[in-house]
């Protein structure tokens, strides 16, 4: 007797499924009913990140083959890179002020690192921007091929507490040059447009994107 394929039936298999039913559509990209508004999010139960990269994987693998072109996002390399960029002394003055405070009081400290954090991260100059230039310069240099480019925008978990992901969308819009962009999000659908972050901060309800499945 075969074995059952992996995640069969699941939540994670059925938006996996139907996300690439919407993106090989005869006529184009369906993610969205707008037509200038090429955003959805993939959410998932977080202890599902090594599934999901293998669904992601699978989905990748088969777009190429059939001439697509994926842009893989890894938010936690844009923030490790930002973070990098504020040299060597920043980083070190910032874990010596987080250890000291948390040594006072734990909250404290976390307080203070998402103070640090927030200004690498937040609005439209911070991560979004980073999202932002690595699709735009791709699509710049391949216009012809927007409507067979996906960005899929992962590793948003290695990012909590300090980051919101209605906001990182908010700012992307029109800033993709039109590219379809999902986001692979690590939480809890919350009512029809509701999303909790690792199934753990108060439900965020300010999505316009499509949520799979």
């Amino acid at each position: 007797m075969r074995d059952a394929p992996l995640f069969q039936g699941s939540p994670l298999q059925a938006a996996i499924a139907a996300l690439r039913d919407d993106l090989v559509h005869e006529d184009g990209p369906r993610i969205s009913t707008m037509r200038n508004y090429r955003f959805a999010i993939v959410p998932y139960d977080p202890s599902e990140e090594f599934r999901l990269r293998g669904q992601v994987q699978k989905l990748s693998n088969e777009l190429v083959a059939n001439g697509w072109v994926v842009l893989s996002i890894s938010l936690q390399k844009l923030l490790l890179d930002r973070v990098r960029a504020q040299g060597q002394d920043w980083v070190d003055r910032v874990i010596e002020i987080e250890k000291r405070t948390s040594a006072i009081q734990p909250e404290r400290g976390l307080n203070y690192l998402k103070s640090k954090l927030a200004l690498l991260i937040d609005g439209p100059n911070g991560i979004a921007a980073d999202c932002s230039r690595v699709i735009s310069q791709y699509a710049d240099a391949h216009p012809d091929t927007i409507d067979r480019t996906l960005a899929l925008v992962g590793r948003a978990g290695a990012l909590y507490p300090f980051f919101r992901s209605s906001a990182l969308l908010r700012h992307l819009d029109g800033r993709t040059r039109n590219v379809p962009v999902v986001l692979l999000y690590p939480g809890e659908r919350r009512g029809l447009t509701g999303l909790s972050f690792m199934g753990i901060l108060s439900p965020d309800n300010d999505y316009r994107p499509r949520i799979y499945p």
